[in-house]
């Protein structure tokens, strides 16, 4: 089962101090907004603006007059929030980030670098150094029979606790077009998922998934 180290380069994120006391990622789900709100006021004053009570933004990003930001929530440097954004709290982003047209997030950290640039759902998720999702591609955060949620790696089960869990997608992967990621999905380094699918469970490092029965090695 992939932990916190084996997902994320930390130097990536302004939450790394959070996350270096997880094991595995999706503990530190539950201290966002707590972690937010201790950090945002020691921001620097000549790099960030508190544009709102708990809603800090880097002075280089740029956030579009009809985006709404949730607090608490951290915009990093040069990140772009664009039309019709929805933070909706304890949310933070990275520098270099995009934040796209209609996109919505709630209770995530996404690291620098992270793209989620048109009509994408992230929420009770964790998103690594430079992972995109594409057009229309989500995180489903709640199972529908709403029975807590169980990480599954083959024959390997961790209970998470959880009933709110999106996805823990690892640094440099790519979520194709109108794919989602089920509750307690986890996408390992430099995996790529192909449009239009439905993942559950844990995708290995480098591999691509075409579907739940085609999950294959990158060619070097």
């Amino acid at each position: 089962m992939y932990k916190t180290k084996d997902l994320f380069d930390l130097s990536h994120t302004l939450a790394a101090p959070l996350l270096e006391k997880t094991e595995y990622p999706w503990e530190a789900l539950d201290g966002i907004k707590d972690f937010i709100l201790a950090l945002g006021p020691t921001l620097p004053k000549d790099e960030y603006d508190e544009i709102a009570p708990q809603v800090w933004v880097a002075k280089d990003a740029v956030v579009y007059k009809s985006a709404a930001l949730g607090a608490p929530c951290i915009i990093g440097h040069k990140t772009e929030v664009r039309h019709c954004a929805f933070i909706r709290g304890s949310a933070m982003v990275g520098d270099w980030a995009v934040v796209g047209n209609s996109v919505e997030i709630k209770n995530a950290i996404l690291f620098d670098g992270v793209q989620v640039p048109h009509f994408n759902y992230v929420g009770d998720s964790i998103m690594g150094y430079k992972s995109h999702m594409g057009a229309g591609s989500v995180t489903s955060n709640v199972k529908s029979d709403k029975t807590l949620v169980v990480v599954k790696d083959g024959q390997e089960e961790i209970p998470t606790g959880r009933k709110k869990f999106g996805a823990m997608v690892g640094d440099l992967v790519e979520v194709g077009c109108n794919s989602v990621l089920n509750p307690g999905t986890v996408l390992g380094p430099r995996a790529s998922v192909y449009p239009t699918s439905c993942v559950r469970g844990v995708i290995p490092a480098d591999h691509i998934f075409k579907n739940k029965n085609e999950i294959v090695l990158r060619k070097k």
